[in-house]
C-alpha cells in the first residue's frame, strides 16, 4: 500500500496517543530485536518490495503535508533543511522506484526519470509567489529545486537520467519555466544551457524565449536593493549567462569545440545578444523615461557588457564580442543623412549624448586599444551603412577617453583627406569633415579647434588641395554642396580662412565666398560682425553681436595679459571685419569707468592699442572724457556692476563641479566620471567667456610675473572653485580608495580643466598661493595643490612652457620646474612650507605610481621638488636664503657651509651627489651653480628685497666668501700646480668657455645682452677671487714669463666685445692684472724680466691690456709703483714705456709744450692710445695740439685715425649728441691732416687678421660690432673729404662701394637704429643726416663718383658685386656701363654667382 493509505488505516487510536512516522516504527522495532545484518538486509528488501507495490511517482517526489494530520511525507526527503531529511536514502528509494515502474510500464528508466523531474520543476516553478512575468525563484522554491537536482545528479550517476529527453520535456511546458531554474540546472551540470537550446529544432522560438526572460531579468533585477541576496543572483545568472553566450557566439578557435558541439549554438547565440543590445539601443532612441522598465533594462545590460565580466573567458571571444558589439551600435538604423550629421552632430558631443551609450562606449573602450578602435572604426564607414549620430558620438567618447586619441584622429583623418583627393571621392571628404568637427567639439585641451585643422589643411601651398586645378575644383565643390547645411560658424571660418589658392585660380574662391556670404545673409548673421572669439558649444548658432563683444573683450584682455602683446584676432578684425570691431568690440571696451591708479590690464590694452592707432583718436578722446567724469562724482546705480551676473554665470559650473563630487563618493558612479569631467569643461568656457573652438595659438606661450601675479576677478573666481573641487575630489576619493586605485579621474580633470586657454589663470593662482600665501595654507589645500602639481607635471609635455618674469629667461619652464621656482627657503616659514608641500607631493607621487620607474617618476617631479639635495640642490638652496632673516647667525651659517662642504659634500661620491673628494670639481659646481642662480627669478625677487645687486643678480653673499677659500686652499694645498698650468687650463676659466659656447651666438639684440650680462657675472666674480687666477706662476724654464694665456683668451674673445669705457677694460679689471702680474713675477728669480717678457707677449697677444692700462694710468701708476718698492731699481722697461707714452701725450697737448713737438715712443700705436685718450680728456682744447700732427709720423697718424674711428662709432651708439660731435671733429681734423700729407688711410677700412702688424693689432684693440660699423663712420666723414684726391686713388672706389653694400646691410638688420634715435632726439643733430639719409648720400656720392674714377679702380670689382651687387641693381648697372667696353675686366659679363 502507499505511505498515504498505511498512514490513513491506523483509525482506532487513543487520545492521547500519537501516531509515529515509519522511521520511528522501524526504529523502535530495531531495539526490540537483536541486531542481526542479515536480519536487516531482508527487512529493507521487504520494505521495498511493499513500495513498488503501492508507489505513486508524482507523490513520491512531491508530497506535501496536510495541516490536519501528520503524516510520513517525502516532501522531507527533498527539504535540505529539514531535520528528518535522509537524501541517500531517497535518492535510493526513488531509483529504485522508477525502475520498478519503467519496467511495469515498459519504457526506459532514463525517460521515465527525465519526465517525472521536467514535471517536477515545473511544480516548483509555478509554486512561487512572484508575478506571471518573473524570471526568479522566491526562497522556498529554491530550496526544493535544490533538492531535487541533488536526487537527479544520483540519477545522473547511476545512468537513470536521459539530458535529451529532459530538454524536450521542458520546452513542452517552456511558458511555466523561469530562467533561474535554468541557471540551477546550467550550474549544477544537470543540463547545460546549450544542450537546452540546442535541443529545440525552432531557432527563432529558442531566440525569442532566451530573450524575452533575459530581458525580463535586466527588468526586475534594476528594482531590486542592491543589498538583497535575490539581487546578488540576479547578477550572477546574467553574467554566467552573458559570458557563455559570449564565448559560445564568438569562438573564434573553432579546435576548441567539442566533437559533439551544436551546429546552432552560435547563430543562438549572436542572435539573442543583437537582440538585446538592439532593444536597448531603441529605448535609448525612443527617450525612455529614466526609470521605466525599458530604461532599466538598458541600463542593466549595459552593465554586463563590460571587461569585468567577460573577463574570466580566456579565449578571444570577448575582444571578437566587443568588436562585434561596436559594429552593431555604428550600424544600428542607419536612417540619418549625411546633410542631417552636418546639422545636427553639434548635439551629439560627448556632454550631451546619453549617459548609457557613453559608458557603453568606455566599457567597450576598455578591451579594445585605441589603434584598433580606429581602425575598426574606419572598417566600418568603409563596408556598412552607419548611423552617423552613433559614429561621431563614439568619436567623441575616443577623444575623452584616450590622451592618444588627439594624433590617432589627426593622422585618420589625413589619411582620409589624401584618399579623398587621391580619387576625388566626396564620401571620403565628408567624413574626414564631420569627423573633425565632431573631435573638435570637445575642445582645444583635447583636439585642434576646426578653424586651426582647416588652415593647416588648406591654408598653405603644402595642402593636397593645391595640386592640380581639378583638385582646386573638387574642394571648392564639396564646400559648396556643403553651404546649405552649414552652420553660421563654419561658414564664417572658410571666410575668414580661406584655402590658399593660386591667382590664375582665384574665382573658384570668390565664387564660393559668395555662396557663403548669401547663405550667411539669408541667416541674418553678418560675417562683419562676427565677434573675435565664437562659442561653438552654445545650442543656438546665432549670437548677438554685443553680448559677443563683451566676451571677445574680456578673451582679448586676457590674451594681451598673459602674452604682453595685441591679439591676432584683434588685429585682424580691425582690418577685415572693421563694422563689428569699430560698432561693437570698441564700445565694449571703452565702456566709461573710473580708471584705477596702477593700470590694470583692460587699461594696458586700451593704450597699447592707442599706440597702434587701432582706436579713432575721437573715440578714445571721449572716452578719456568719460572716464574723467566718472572719477568727479560718485558711481551711480547705472554704473555698479551687477554680481548677480557673474554669479549667474559661475552657477551651471558649480553644480557641475557639485555633481562630480557626489561621483566621487558613489562607487556605483564611477564610470560616469569622465561624462561629469566632459560637463564641467563645457561649462567653463561659458564661465570665462570662451569660445570650444577657440583657437590655442593665440597663447603661444604662458608668461607671467612672479613678483606681482595678478589675475582678473572672474578668472580668479573660476579657478578658485576649480582648485577647490580638486582638493575636495581627491579628500573625497582617498577616503574610498588609496590613489593608485582611484582610477584617472585626477588627470582627465586636470586635462580637461587646465587646457592651454585656463593654464595661464591656473598657474598665475597657484604663483599666489604657493609663493606669497604658503605658510598660510590648511594641510588639505597642501595635499591637494601638491596633487595638482603632480598631475599637472604627468601632462606637462601637453602644455607650454611657462615664462616668468622679471627677468623673462632665455629659455620657458617646464611645469615642475616652474612648481620648483614658486618653493623657496629663503625664510623659516617658507622653508617649513617647502617641506610640507615637496612631502606630500612625492608621497602622493609614491602612492599615486607605485609601480613607475624612477624615470618616469621623475618626469612628473623635478629635482626642486624632490629636494634630495645634492650638493648643487644644496647650493642653489642656500643662494636663496635672506640673510637679514635668516634663522641661524653669521657664525653660525659660516660653521653650516664649512660642515656641509668639507665634511657632507666633498667627500661624498659623486653617484651620490658628491665631490668624489675633489676640491676644484667643488668650486666648479658652485660656479656653475651661482652663474645659473644669476639666470634665475629668484635672484632678480632677492635683489628687490635686500638690494644686495651683483652683477645684475644678487646672492648670498656667504657663498662667494665660501668660493674665495677654496680657491685660495687650491692654490695652497698639497695639490697646488707648480710650474705649467695643467693642459685643460684653469678651472675657471674652462668653466666660462664651456659656458659661453653653449650661448646663442649672433648680432641681434637678445644674443648680445644675453652674453654681456654673462660676462658681466664673469667679471664680477674673477674681481671676487685672488689676482692668481689670471695670471699663473711662471713656467719651470728660465728666463720665464708668467703665464696669462687664459685671460688673453678671454679678453680678446670676450671682453673686448663688452665695449665699455670706448673699447676698452674697466678699471677694476686692469688693476686686477696688474696685480696678479706684479705679483707672479714678484716671486721670479728675475722680477724686471719677468715682467718685461710678459708685457712684451701683451703687445702682440692682448694689445687691449696696454691700451686700457693707458687710460687709467694715473690712477695705476701710483698702486704699481707702491707695489714694486720690494724690488730694488726702477720699473721694468715695458711699464717705463707706458709711461713714456703717457708723458709724450700730455706734452703733445700742452700749450706750453715746445713745437715741433718731440718724436712718439714706439711702438707708435701704444703712443696713439696715449694721445687719443689725452684728447678725449682735453675736451675743446685739443684743437690746440692738433696742430702739431704735420709734425709726427706717418704711422702715428694712421693709428691715431683708427682710435678716433673707433670714438665715432662709439658715439653713434651712445645718446649723447655732444660725444657725436666732438667724435666728428676729432676725426675730420686727423683725415684732413693725413690727405694733406698724403698718407694712405684707406687701409684702415679693409682691415684682416692676414695683414701683417697692422690689421692684427688694431683688430684686437677694437670691439668687433665697432668694426663692423666703420661704413657709418667712412659715410660720416664723406663732407670731409678732399675733393676728388680720394677718388683718383686706385683703391678708392673699391673701398666706398664696400662701406656702401655693408652699409646697406648693417640698415637692413637694423643696426644703425641707435645712429636713427640719436638723429631724431637731438635739436643739435638736426643739420645731420640719420641712417636713411646718410644711405642715400652715399649712394648718390657714388653714381657720382664712378664716371670719374680710373679705370684701374675696377679692378677686383666683380667678387664684390658678386656678393653684395644685388643690393643695389641700380649701382652695379653703373658700375657695368662704366667698364663694358674695357677688355678683360670681369665687368663685362656677369659674374658667377656660383
Amino acid at each position: 500500500m502507499s505511505v498515504s493509505r498505511a498512514s490513513g488505516a491506523a483509525t482506532h487510536q487513543r487520545p492521547g496517543d500519537r501516531r509515529r512516522t515509519l522511521p520511528e516504527l522501524l526504529a523502535g522495532r530495531a531495539r526490540k530485536m537483536k541486531l542481526d545484518p542479515e536480519r536487516e538486509q531482508k527487512l529493507r528488501d521487504s520494505a521495498v518490495r511493499l513500495l513498488r507495490r503501492q508507489l505513486n511517482l508524482s507523490h513520491l517526489l512531491l508530497e506535501v503535508e496536510g495541516p490536519p494530520h501528520k503524516k510520513l511525507s517525502l516532501s522531507q526527503l527533498i527539504d535540505r533543511d529539514s531535520p528528518k531529511a535522509h537524501t541517500g536514502l531517497s535518492s535510493s528509494l526513488i531509483g529504485s522506484a522508477l525502475r520498478d515502474q519503467a519496467s511495469q510500464l515498459g519504457v526506459p528508466v532514463a525517460v521515465l526519470s527525465s519526465q517525472v523531474v521536467a514535471s517536477s520543476i515545473v511544480q516548483i516553478c509555478e509554486a512561487g509567489t512572484e508575478p506571471s512575468h518573473g524570471v526568479l525563484l522566491d526562497l522556498e522554491q529554491r530550496k526544493k529545486l535544490s533538492s531535487l537536482l541533488e536526487i537527479t545528479q544520483y540519477l545522473l550517476a547511476h545512468s537513470m537520467f536521459s539530458r535529451l529527453s529532459f530538454c524536450q520535456e521542458m520546452w513542452k511546458v517552456q511558458n511555466s519555466l523561469l530562467l533561474e531554474a535554468v541557471w540551477h540546472l546550467h550550474k549544477q551540470n544537470v543540463v547545460s544551457l546549450p544542450e537546452l537550446l540546442e535541443s529545440h529544432a525552432d531557432v527563432q522560438a529558442v531566440v525569442a524565449w532566451l530573450f524575452r526572460n533575459l530581458h525580463g531579468l535586466c527588468e526586475q533585477s534594476e528594482q531590486m536593493d542592491t543589498s538583497c541576496p535575490q539581487a546578488d543572483i540576479a547578477r550572477a545568472v546574467l553574467s554566467d549567462f552573458v559570458q557563455l553566450l559570449v564565448l559560445k557566439g564568438f569562438q573564434t578557435n573553432s579546435g576548441l569545440r567539442g566533437e559533439a558541439e551544436p551546429e546552432h549554438m552560435p547563430q543562438v547565440a549572436v542572435a539573442v545578444l543583437q537582440r538585446m543590445l538592439a532593444s536597448a539601443l531603441e529605448a535609448l532612441a525612443a527617450g525612455v523615461q529614466e526609470e521605466s522598465s525599458a530604461h532599466r533594462a538598458a541600463r542593466c545590460w549595459f552593465s554586463m557588457l563590460s571587461g569585468h565580466t567577460c573577463s574570466m573567458i580566456s579565449t578571444d571571444s570577448p575582444k571578437s564580442f566587443f568588436r562585434h558589439t561596436l559594429t552593431q551600435i555604428l550600424t544600428h538604423k542607419p536612417v540619418l543623412k549625411v546633410s542631417d550629421a552636418i546639422q545636427m552632430q553639434r548635439e551629439w558631443s560627448f556632454a550631451r549624448t546619453h549617459p548609457l551609450l557613453t559608458s557603453l562606449y568606455r566599457r567597450l573602450f576598455v578591451v579594445v586599444s585605441p589603434e584598433e578602435l580606429v581602425g575598426h572604426v574606419q572598417e566600418v564607414l568603409e563596408t556598412h551603412e552607419v548611423n552617423w549620430q552613433h559614429v561621431l558620438s563614439c568619436v567623441s567618447a575616443l577623444v575623452i577617453c584616450f590622451p592618444e586619441a588627439r594624433r590617432l584622429v589627426t593622422d585618420w583623418a589625413a589619411r582620409w583627406l589624401a584618399r579623398a583627393f587621391e580619387d576625388f571621392d566626396l564620401d571620403s571628404m565628408v567624413t574626414v569633415f564631420l569627423l573633425v568637427r565632431q573631435a573638435a567639439l570637445e575642445g582645444p585641451s583635447l583636439f585642434l579647434s576646426y578653424a586651426d585643422w582647416f588652415q593647416a589643411s588648406f591654408g598653405s601651398a603644402r595642402g593636397l588641395h593645391g595640386c592640380s586645378k581639378k583638385a582646386l575644383v573638387f574642394l571648392f565643390k564639396f564646400l559648396s554642396d556643403l553651404v546649405p547645411f552649414e552652420a553660421p560658424h563654419y561658414l564664417q571660418v572658410h571666410i575668414l580662412h580661406p584655402p590658399l589658392v593660386p591667382s590664375k585660380y582665384r574665382f573658384l574662391l570668390t565664387d564660393y565666398v559668395s555662396l557663403a556670404r548669401t547663405r550667411l545673409a539669408d541667416l541674418k548673421v553678418s560675417i562683419e560682425n562676427m565677434g573675435l572669439y565664437e562659442d561653438l558649444s552654445s545650442p543656438g548658432d546665432i549670437t548677438e553681436p554685443h553680448s559677443q563683444a563683451s566676451q571677445d573683450v574680456e578673451k582679448a584682455i586676457a590674451v594681451f595679459e598673459h602674452t604682453g602683446r595685441i591679439p591676432a584676432a584683434v588685429m585682424e578684425a580691425s582690418i577685415f571685419r572693421r563694422p563689428y570691431y569699430v560698432s561693437h568690440f570698441l564700445p565694449a571696451l571703452l565702456t566709461p569707468r573710473m580708471l584705477p591708479r596702477v593700470p590694470d590690464g583692460r587699461a594696458a590694452f586700451v593704450e597699447a592699442l592707442k599706440r597702434a592707432d587701432k582706436i579713432p583718436p575721437s573715440l578714445y578722446a571721449t572716452y578719456r572724457q568719460a572716464c574723467s567724469a566718472a572719477e568727479e562724482k560718485p558711481a551711480g546705480p547705472g554704473m555698479k556692476a551687477d554680481p548677480s551676473c557673474a554669479e549667474g554665470l559661475l552657477g551651471p559650473l558649480t553644480a557641475a563641479l557639485q555633481e562630480l563630487r557626489a561621483a566621487m563618493t558613489d562607487p556605483a558612479q564611477y564610470d560616469a566620471i569622465s561624462a561629469r569631467v566632459a560637463v564641467i569643461s563645457q561649462r567653463l568656457s561659458s564661465a570665462l567667456g570662451l569660445s570650444e573652438d577657440d583657437s590655442s595659438s593665440e597663447v603661444t606661450k604662458v608668461q607671467l610675473s612672479v613678483l606681482v601675479p595678478k589675475l582678473e576677478q572672474r578668472e580668479q573666481k573660476v579657478v578658485d572653485l576649480l582648485l577647490t573641487s580638486f582638493c575636495q575630489n581627491l579628500m573625497a576619493a582617498s577616503s574610498f580608495a588609496p590613489p593608485d586605485r582611484q582610477g584617472s579621474w585626477a588627470a582627465r580633470f586636470v586635462t580637461a580643466t587646465c587646457g592651454h586657454r585656463l593654464l595661464p589663470a591656473v598657474l598665475t593662482r597657484l604663483c599666489q598661493l604657493l609663493r606669497h600665501q604658503g605658510p598660510s595654507l590648511s594641510a588639505s589645500h597642501v595635499l591637494g595643490l601638491a596633487a595638482l602639481a603632480v598631475h599637472l607635471g604627468e601632462a606637462g609635455p601637453a602644455f607650454s612652457d611657462v615664462h616668468v618674469s622679471p627677468p623673462a629667461p632665455a629659455r620657458g619652464l617646464s611645469i615642475p620646474d616652474f612648481f620648483s621656482s614658486l618653493l623657496t627657503c629663503r625664510t623659516k616659514e617658507s622653508t617649513l612650507f617647502c617641506l610640507r608641500f615637496c612631502t606630500a607631493a612625492i608621497s602622493y607621487s609614491l602612492c599615486k605610481f607605485p609601480s613607475r620607474s624612477h624615470d618616469t617618476w621623475y618626469s612628473c617631479l623635478s629635482p626642486g621638488l624632490i629636494k634630495k639635495l645634492t650638493y648643487r640642490d644644496w647650493l642653489q638652496l642656500e643662494l636663496e636664503i635672506r640673510p637679514d632673516m635668516d634663522s641661524l647667525s653669521d657664525m653660525d651659517r659660516r660653521h653650516f657651509h664649512h660642515w656641509a662642504i668639507h665634511e657632507r659634500f666633498l667627500p661624498e661620491p659623486s653617484a651620490a651627489g658628491g665631490c668624489d673628494g675633489d676640491l676644484e670639481t667643488a668650486c666648479t659646481v658652485l660656479v656653475d651653480t651661482l652663474l645659473d642662480f644669476c639666470h634665475s627669478s629668484q635672484s632678480r625677487e632677492h635683489a628687490e628685497d635686500s638690494g644686495l645687486v651683483l652683477g645684475g643678480c644678487t646672492w648670498n653673499r656667504d657663498i662667494l666668501s665660501r668660493l674665495q677659500e677654496m680657491v685660495v686652499d687650491l692654490e695652497q694645498g698639497p695639490a697646488a700646480p707648480h710650474g705649467p698650468s695643467p693642459a685643460g687650463g684653469h678651472f675657471l676659466f674652462r668653466i666660462f668657455r664651456r659656458r659661453l659656447q653653449a650661448l646663442a651666438s649672433g648680432w641681434d639684440v637678445a644674443s648680445r645682452l644675453q652674453r654681456q650680462r654673462e660676462l658681466l657675472m664673469y667679471r664680477r666674480i674673477l674681481l671676487g677671487l685672488p689676482p692668481s687666477v689670471l695670471v699663473s706662476s711662471p713656467r719651470a724654464e728660465q728666463p720665464a714669463a708668467p703665464n696669462c694665456d687664459e685671460f688673453f683668451h678671454l679678453v680678446n674673445s670676450e671682453l673686448r666685445n663688452l665695449y665699455l669705457h670706448g673699447g676698452t677694460l674697466t678699471h677694476a679689471v686692469i688693476v686686477h692684472f696688474f696685480r696678479g702680474l706684479l705679483n707672479a713675477c714678484l716671486r721670479c728669480r728675475d722680477p724686471s724680466l719677468a715682467a718685461n717678457l710678459a708685457l712684451t707677449l701683451c703687445q702682440t697677444e692682448c694689445p687691449l691690456v696696454l691700451t686700457s692700462a693707458l687710460l687709467w694710468w694715473p690712477r695705476l701708476e701710483r698702486e704699481l709703483r707702491c707695489r714694486w718698492r720690494c724690488v730694488p731699481g726702477p720699473l721694468p722697461r715695458e711699464l717705463q714705456r707706458l709711461h713714456e707714452a703717457q708723458r709724450f701725450a700730455q706734452s703733445f697737448l700742452s700749450p706750453d709744450a715746445a713745437s715741433p713737438a718731440s718724436p712718439a715712443p714706439r711702438p707708435a700705436w701704444v703712443s696713439a692710445a696715449a694721445l687719443y685718450f689725452a684728447i678725449q680728456r682735453a675736451g675743446e682744447a685739443n684743437r690746440i695740439g692738433l696742430e702739431k700732427l704735420v709734425c709726427q709720423g706717418e704711422e702715428l697718424l694712421v693709428f691715431l685715425f683708427f682710435f678716433s674711428l673707433m670714438g665715432l662709432v662709439s658715439s653713434h651708439l651712445t645718446p649723447h649728441a655732444a660725444d657725436f660731435l666732438k667724435a666728428v671733429g676729432v676725426c675730420a681734423e686727423i683725415l684732413g691732416c693725413l690727405q694733406e700729407r698724403n698718407v694712405p688711410w684707406l687701409q684702415l677700412f679693409q682691415l684682416t687678421e692676414t695683414d701683417a702688424g697692422l690689421g692684427r693689432v688694431l683688430l684686437r684693440l677694437a670691439p668687433d660690432q665697432h668694426v663692423r660699423m666703420l661704413p657709418l663712420a667712412f659715410y660720416s666723414l664723406l663732407p670731409y673729404f678732399d675733393g676728388d684726391a680720394p677718388v683718383r686713388e686706385d683703391t678708392f672706389l673699391h673701398v666706398a662701394v664696400d662701406m656702401y653694400l655693408k652699409l646697406l646691410a648693417l640698415f637692413v638688420a637694423g643696426e644703425t637704429s641707435a645712429a636713427s634715435t640719436l638723429a631724431a632726439r637731438s635739436q643739435e643733430l638736426q643739420g645731420q643726416d640719420d641712417p636713411v639719409g646718410l644711405v642715400t648720400k652715399a649712394r648718390l656720392f657714388l653714381l657720382q663718383s664712378i664716371p670719374r674714377c680710373p679705370r684701374r679702380s675696377f679692378s677686383n670689382m666683380a667678387e664684390l658685386l658678386a656678393t653684395h651687387g644685388d643690393c643695389d641693381p641700380e649701382l652695379r648697372a653703373a658700375l657695368l656701363s662704366r667698364w663694358q667696353a674695357t677688355p678683360n675686366t670681369g665687368l663685362s659679363q656677369e659674374p658667377r654667382l656660383f
